[in-house]
């Protein structure tokens, strides 16, 4: 389920800084105008796989001047999904946290002056190599690595100032030289990123709700979806890190659904979440306003994940949860809950119904009870000028107001002549807006 624009988070003032300067290459800024601008690059950088929750790794670093001039010195920069952390600290770098922005995750950055020449047509590496930490929480994670002249600026959304590193220096050496044609292919931008894949899990849940009200009664009902951890997940850039299908029970319609909400049907919604990513302990709620429109006993609604697979998900116990609307029974019913209609009963007040869908003969209209005209019978119950169900050869009618559905037919109690007819009522066009709204994850 893609996320809408509208459903992005907001761009915090400052950001503007921070995205040049994170996630923007670095060299692209020259050093005064009019001279020529360096020619940096970062080599391709290997995946790595299988890392373990609390161990460390390191990942070798090359770097390129494919310009003609000497460069004096660069700014080296790495930043880590929030998975991951610097595992030492260099006292020519600082480091700080860029938090998540639009549909941009946090991340954790060290920038690093590194006060030594570049030769044109030569390759360096990191003297040592950088080490990272996989934190508890990490599982699909990112390293993201930049070279340039201009120093980055974390702007006002870094967590704090930047704080100066306190171990050794972070320098480069000579590699090979002079690079060759390969090594200008594997140079080939000032900025290159990888996957850094955990050994890890997620549970991903779901609960429902339980709510009680009368005939006409507005009732709140909250579907909530949070990651119980250990792993952070993150999904595919700007799309809902998961899906959550919400089934609305019997006898209730849908007032107002949550702005994360698409109508499938008048009693089906799928829901979406607010980034691609959940954090551990995040997630959504996702809060329904229903009006009780039928007095059908204790109805019973579904709520589960679809979409996207989830194999680091291994309980499956919390995977569906409920809806519940006790609305107590119908004074005029036989007992049914939920459903239309019923087999070999009838109702009270004089309506009739029939086990094989058809109706008795001619029909018979009673105030408060339900209609048949050849068609399927149906359970629906209802006062004159009330809400309820009429249907005439399989079509339905909601006669009430509010809600998702406009209203159609006629209130009026229909005279008789001769013998007994019946009203068709038809039609009732769907009317539903898509609501859109930006709101804070829930933590």
């Amino acid at each position: 389920m893609r996320i809408p624009p509208s459903r992005s988070r907001t761009l915090r003032g400052g950001t503007a800084a921070v995205a040049v300067a994170a996630l923007v290459a670095l060299g692209a800024v020259p050093a005064l105008a009019g001279e020529p601008e360096p020619q940096l690059g970062v080599g391709t950088i290997a995946r790595v796989e299988g890392v373990r929750p609390g161990s460390s790794f390191s990942t070798p670093l090359t770097f390129l001047n494919k310009g003609t001039a000497e460069v004096p010195a660069v700014w080296v920069t790495y930043a880590v999904s929030p998975g991951l952390k610097a595992d030492e600290t260099h006292r020519n770098c600082t480091y700080y946290t860029v938090p998540s922005y639009d549909e941009m995750p946090a991340s954790n950055v060290a920038s690093c002056r590194i006060e030594q020449p570049l030769k044109p047509n030569v390759v360096y590496g990191t003297a040592k190599p950088v080490s990272v930490e996989a934190l508890d929480s990490a599982f699909r994670d990112h390293l993201r690595v930049t070279i340039g002249v201009g120093e980055p600026d974390p702007g006002d959304a870094g967590s704090g100032e930047p704080v100066p590193g306190t171990g050794d220096p972070l320098t480069l050496e000579e590699v090979e030289a002079p690079a060759t044609e390969t090594d200008r292919r594997d140079h080939p931008e000032p900025v290159a990123e990888t996957e850094v894949n955990a050994a890890n899990t997620a549970d991903f849940a779901l609960t429902g709700a339980e709510v009680k009200g009368a005939v006409g009664d507005k009732v709140t009902a909250t579907v909530t979806f949070a990651n119980k951890g250990p792993a952070r997940v993150q999904g595919d850039r700007d799309r809902s890190v998961t899906t959550v299908d919400v089934r609305i029970p019997n006898g209730a319609s849908v007032v107002e659904a949550h702005g994360f909400c698409d109508a499938v049907t008048r009693t089906h919604y799928r829901c979406g979440t607010s980034g691609s990513w959940a954090d551990v302990d995040g997630g959504e709620s996702y809060p329904f306003v229903l009006r009780i429109d039928k007095a059908v006993g204790r109805a019973t609604g579904e709520v589960s994940f679809t979409g996207q697979e989830r194999p680091f998900d291994r309980n499956a116990a919390n995977d569906t949860a409920r809806i519940v609307i006790e609305t107590g029974k119908d004074a005029g019913a036989s007992g049914s809950t939920g459903s239309s209609g019923g087999t070999g009963g009838s109702s009270s007040n004089g309506a009739s119904t029939s086990s094989g869908g058809s109706s008795s003969s001619g029909g018979s209209v009673s105030s408060g009870g339900s209609v048949s005209t050849g068609g399927t019978s149906t359970g629906g119950s209802g006062s004159s000028g009330g809400t309820g169900d009429a249907t005439a050869g399989g079509a339905t009618s909601r006669t009430g107001t509010g809600g998702n559905l406009a209203a159609t037919g006629s209130g009026s109690t229909l005279p008789l002549v001769g013998m007994a007819a019946a009203a068709v009522a038809a039609g009732g066009g769907v009317v539903w807006a898509v609501r859109r709204r930006s709101t804070t994850r829930r933590s």
